[in-house]
């Protein structure tokens, strides 16, 4: 084997690794992500949790990928770690799907029609159509890379067999093959060789490629297998090195179900081969008898440890424990839910990210404000710090969702996707101001707790029906948005007219209490600061909605200057004179 027959390998070898990539990527935005979006929600059941686990493997062709993303899935709190386990059985199993496409590389050629059977007239053929899709199908580029990178892997596998043909006829690498039928060495160096190239599917690939050489038999084959096995975790293991426990865990996982299979599938077989001498061992593979052990090997996986999900996650938990588990408290749930940056490449799987994170941030939104006016009413420090809390944790989803998102709107997105970045974007700061306007309505009832002012009978109405309607506006924003009402029947924009009306009605009563003498001026500053703050938190209730519908690119009648509604509109004129009657005072 020369020096240009070594270019030729590598240079397969690249070709090979670059027509899986470019296929898989191209199966990805053919399904647009929806694979991706029920393997995080639809796994309720450990059958449904393999079966999926499969499929997404299967269309995007590495098992690492599918487990990398579970670890994502996990560490972010989108799925639990035992609704993992079956996701990496089935992404196991799912990525022996490559080695059945290479195998269309044996098919030969013939005489008259069976020539159009053999491998180059099908490459040849799926070029020439991804070349006419390109230009011809616009909005199809992804179809046409789909086809181009099976013809790129084609061409690489044939490259590769090309360039390893010519080891059939020396004896020092069938010597060497001799070595990697012994059962150790040869999971091993397939472990080694598969962690270095970081993909399970290319070192199968590459084992069909010297099938070629005629000097691989079952007994070399084997566990070569078995150790790509194996050492295809290192991808998933290295992606859980930021993750949190249960990440680690699923990482984890993935390497401790591969080692099982191993130990079972692979010991039992040559325990039995010992007493049975099986004749199998000495037969020479072909690409195809590669494709069918492998897939055999782990389907076996699947069927053997399917039955020791719990155990399996027992197991793992007790080994990577949980220091800071026992130590929780119930306001631990107010701890942001981060957001992984491993999901930036499957834009819907962020967006589902950034939805439950933004979700978070409005509930904390409504329970800063419910907690603010507790304060008013009773003040204790353990009140006034949860609403410090919530606070910031507002500032800190702020940031870290405005980042992620900014990030996220760099990568090609749908209308309905750059709808929803949109959305986000412009809701994160009023639902951020929000939150200041109560922690400023905290401080407000502290410095009325410090000083023991008492406001004045009629004061204190005004600042109880106040109080009603802004927890009612907050509410009804909050339920919408996480409801997606954004065809809202204009209750906010409602609600935040009477609001304005009532603040502006008890400033006016305030300065006449003054002139009586019934209120004094140390009342009167917290009383008006806390009439802004009210104004000021429906205001921001009022700007939520209308981003919302903006989003959708819809024609509302609300104005946000002037807080304006079409009266001729009969449901808004009658909303509007409720909750006039209602917060009456």
């Amino acid at each position: 084997m020369g020096i240009s027959n070594v270019f030729s390998l590598v240079c397969g070898m690249v070709m090979f690794l670059f027509g899986m990539s470019l296929m898989g990527d191209g199966l990805k935005r053919t399904a647009g992500g929806k694979f991706e979006l029920l393997l995080a929600r639809l796994t309720d059941t450990p059958v449904k949790g393999v079966l999926l686990g499969t499929g997404v493997t299967a269309i995007i062709q590495s098992s690492s990928a599918t487990s990398v993303m579970a670890v994502g899935f996990v560490n972010s709190g989108m799925m639990k770690f035992r609704q993992s386990i079956p996701i990496v059985l089935g992404s196991i199993l799912g990525t022996s799907i490559t080695g059945w496409i290479i195998c269309l590389s044996e098919l030969g050629g013939g005489d008259g029609w069976v020539q159009l059977l053999s491998s180059a007239t099908i490459t040849g053929i799926v070029a020439l159509g991804s070349i006419l899709v390109r230009k011809f199908a616009e909005g199809y580029d992804y179809v046409a890379d789909i086809m181009m990178g099976f013809v790129v892997l084609m061409v690489g596998i044939s490259s590769m067999s090309g360039a390893v043909a010519p080891l059939q006829q020396s004896e020092a690498f069938i010597h060497m093959l001799t070595l990697f039928s012994d059962p150790l060495i040869g999971i091993l160096v397939g472990a080694l060789f598969t962690a270095v190239l970081q993909s399970a599917s290319a070192a199968v690939g590459i084992l069909q490629a010297l099938t070629v050489t005629g000097a691989i038999d079952f007994s070399t084959a084997l566990p070569i297998i078995l150790g790509i096995s194996i050492g295809a975790a290192g991808p998933v293991l290295l992606s859980a090195i930021s993750a949190n426990v249960n990440g680690k865990r699923t990482s984890f996982v993935y390497l401790f179900i591969s080692v099982l299979g191993v130990l079972l599938c692979g010991g039992v077989f040559y325990a039995l081969n010992l007493f049975l001498s099986f004749p199998v061992m000495g037969m020479t593979m072909s690409a195809v008898s590669v494709a069918a052990v492998n897939t055999l090997f782990r389907l076996l996986n699947v069927v053997v440890l399917y039955p020791f999900i719990g155990l399996i996650d027992r197991m793992t938990c007790l080994w990577i424990k949980d220091k800071t588990a026992a130590n929780e408290s119930p306001d631990d749930a107010m701890e942001p839910i981060a957001l992984d940056e491993r999901f930036l490449n499957y834009p819907a799987l962020a967006l589902a990210q950034v939805q439950r994170a933004v979700y978070d941030m409005a509930h904390a939104v409504h329970k800063s404000v419910i907690l603010s006016f507790s304060v008013m009413d009773d003040f204790t420090e353990e009140q006034f710090a949860k609403v410090a809390k919530c606070e910031k944790l507002a500032d800190h989803y702020e940031d870290s969702i405005g980042t992620y998102l900014m990030k996220l709107s760099k990568i090609e997105l749908t209308k309905e996707q750059s709808a929803d970045v949109f959305k986000y974007l412009h809701t994160l700061s009023y639902f951020e101001r929000i939150t200041d306007q109560a922690m400023i309505v905290a401080y407000t009832a502290k410095e009325k707790y410090d000083k023991d002012i008492t406001y004045s009978a009629d004061a204190q109405r005004e600042l109880d029906a106040l109080q009603g309607a802004v927890s009612e506006i907050v509410r009804i924003t909050v339920d919408d948005f996480i409801s997606n009402r954004w065809q809202v029947d204009g209750r906010v924009s409602a609600l935040s007219m009477v609001i304005r009306a009532m603040c502006d009605k008890a400033e006016l009563h305030h300065v006449e209490r003054l002139q009586a003498g019934s209120c004094t001026l140390v009342q009167g500053t917290g009383f008006n600061e806390l009439l802004t703050d009210f104004e000021r938190i429906a205001s921001h209730c009022t700007k939520v909605v209308l981003a919302m519908v903006e989003a959708h690119d819809v024609s509302y009648n609300i104005h946000v200057d002037n807080l304006s509604l079409d009266l001729k509109d009969s449901d808004t004129a009658r909303q509007l004179e409720e909750y006039r009657a209602k917060y009456s005072v």
